[in-house]
């Protein structure tokens, strides 16, 4: 039996396999950029880890996740243990879902309205009232398309803009602009369904805020900064959010206004790690990951012997 990766980004994963490597952990790479699903096929045996991202289109993966989707439901029906499976990759491609679970947990979102259509988008702005306002893609991923709108003109010129880069499922989200008290958010991560650490990320630079060392900046400004002995009551409703909804792996960002309210804003069921903020507090997230993913197959030798 082994830990089976699923993923299709390398640069990102890498750092995950030299963690399972390190602990002598048995891992086989599943790169889903392309590839079968047989139903009637029977998996192997092991622990399927899905680390697909909804960003697979940035990197010419276009039907990553769809394929993704589809290997999740066959591994599921033969019974196979799967970490992020069916509920994680579904949250993962729709914020409008993740908007939604937040929300049945009790917490606090920005009022975002999805639109599919330029008037539909031009009267979602409208019935926002208020500008300036956040404009992204449903189906995002690493902040790519996220656009901060300054009035309903400027929202007119974008959506008349050829290069305007359109959601890969035609809709776009249209959603309230939350002033930060100061320029950052959190991310709170998640490892086997607990709480591990958050990291407060600079967005001085811009709404893309991927953590992996290969995210970094070319100018080696470290953007990271984990916060010893974070707590907060939002941390509660986050875990029974992802338990209802099968997830166990995530990077839940949040950001709090001048008035001291937390809003949540995305969930990342394909979340990575800064290595420079982790080496100033002596913590390792692929570590951590590495650990689990081995409990999970310790426990299916259990079982089958």
């Amino acid at each position: 039996m082994k830990i089976h990766v699923i993923h299709e980004n390398a640069a990102w994963t890498q750092p995950l396999f030299e963690a399972l490597e390190a602990r002598g952990l048995p891992y086989e790479d599943w790169h889903l950029d392309n590839g079968l699903v047989d139903l009637e096929a029977m998996p192997p045996e092991g622990v399927f880890y899905n680390r697909m991202s909804a960003s697979s289109h940035t990197r010419d993966h276009r039907f990553a996740p769809e394929l993704t989707r589809m290997t999740l439901a066959w591994l599921e029906a033969h019974g196979r243990r799967t970490v992020n499976g069916s509920g994680a990759i579904r949250l993962e491609i729709d914020k409008m879902a993740q908007y939604a679970a937040l929300a049945a947990h009790g917490i606090r979102t920005p009022r975002t309205i999805a639109a599919v259509g330029r008037n539909q988008i031009i009267a979602a702005a409208q019935a926002l009232g208020e500008t300036p306002f956040i404009l992204k893609p449903n189906r995002g991923g690493a902040g790519a398309g996220v656009m901060l709108v300054e009035s309903l003109d400027r929202l007119a010129a974008i959506l008349d803009d050829p290069a305007t880069e359109q959601p890969l499922d035609g809709t776009w989200l249209v959603q309230q602009y939350i002033r930060a008290a100061e320029p950052a958010i959190m991310r709170a991560e998640f490892i086997g369904g607990r709480f591990y650490y958050a990291v407060r990320v600079n967005t001085s630079q811009g709404f893309q805020l991927c953590p992996a060392d290969a995210c970094d900046l070319p100018d080696g400004r470290e953007r990271f900064e984990i916060v010893a002995g974070f707590d907060d009551p939002v941390l509660e409703r986050y875990r029974a959010m992802i338990a209802a909804n099968g997830i166990e792996v995530t990077g839940i960002e949040f950001i709090r206004d001048r008035a001291g309210r937390v809003f949540t804003y995305d969930v990342n069921t394909n979340t990575n790690y800064n290595s420079q903020a982790e080496a100033k507090l002596g913590v390792s997230g692929m570590g951590c990951l590495a650990d689990f993913l081995g409990a999970e197959l310790a426990k299916l030798h259990r079982e089958a012997a």
